[in-house]
C-alpha cells in the first residue's frame, strides 16, 4: 500500500510541476495577443506567425494543465460520504477517464504520427512552422489524464482498503460533508 501510496505521490507531483509551469502560457498568451492588437491598430502591420502563436499558446496550455485541473461534478459528490466518493471515483476512472484517454491516444497517435512524418507547418501563408510539435500535446492530454486517473484510482483503492492515512496531502478527500443527525431538544 505504501508503494502505491508513492506512486499517486509522485503522480500529483508530476501533475503540480507540469501545471505551475504551463499555466505561465495564460500570460504569455495575454502578452502575444495584445501585441498583435497594438501592432495592427497602432502600427497597421500584421504578422500571421504571431496570431498562430497565441492559439498555439493556447492549445498547449490547455492540454498540458489538463492533469492537474482535473475536475468532477460536485453537485452529488460533495455531500457523499468517504466511502462513496473513493467507490464513484474507482468506478469513473476505470468505466469512464481511461477508457477515454485510450480512444484519444489510438486516434490521435496516426494523426501525430503524419504530422511528424512531413513536419508540419501552419496552414496559413507566413506562419508557424512546427505544427507537429503542437499536435503531440494531444499525446502529452491523454498521457497525463490517464496518469492522474491512476492516481485517483490508487487514492480510492486506499481509502476503502482503510489506509487514508496514507494518501497523498494534495490529494485527500475533504472530510465527510454529511452532519450526524441530531435529536430534538438535545442541547
Amino acid at each position: 500500500m505504501r508503494f502505491l501510496a508513492g506512486v499517486a505521490s509522485l503522480i500529483c507531483a508530476v501533475n503540480l510541476i507540469i501545471g505551475k509551469v504551463f499555466s505561465w502560457l495564460a500570460l504569455a498568451i495575454v502578452v502575444v495577443c495584445f501585441t498583435v492588437v497594438v501592432q495592427r491598430y497602432l502600427f497597421a502591420t500584421s504578422y500571421v506567425w504571431m496570431q498562430d502563436l497565441y492559439i498555439w499558446l493556447n492549445g498547449a496550455m490547455f492540454t498540458a494543465v489538463a492533469g492537474f485541473a482535473l475536475l468532477r461534478d460536485d453537485i452529488f459528490y460533495r455531500p457523499a460520504k468517504l466511502r462513496t466518493r473513493a467507490i464513484t471515483d474507482l468506478i469513473g476512472v476505470f468505466v469512464f477517464l481511461l477508457p477515454f484517454t485510450w480512444i484519444v491516444y489510438i486516434y490521435s497517435m496516426p494523426f501525430v504520427q503524419r504530422a511528424w512524418g512531413y513536419h508540419e507547418g501552419s496552414a496559413n501563408v507566413g506562419g508557424m512552422p512546427g505544427l507537429y510539435i503542437l499536435k503531440s500535446f494531444i499525446i502529452v492530454f491523454a498521457a497525463l489524464i490517464a496518469a492522474q486517473g491512476i492516481a485517483m484510482a490508487i487514492r480510492s483503492i486506499l481509502v476503502l482498503g482503510g489506509r487514508a492515512d496514507l494518501v497523498p496531502a494534495a490529494m485527500q478527500y475533504s472530510p465527510d460533508a454529511i452532519k450526524p443527525a441530531t435529536t430534538e431538544g438535545a442541547a
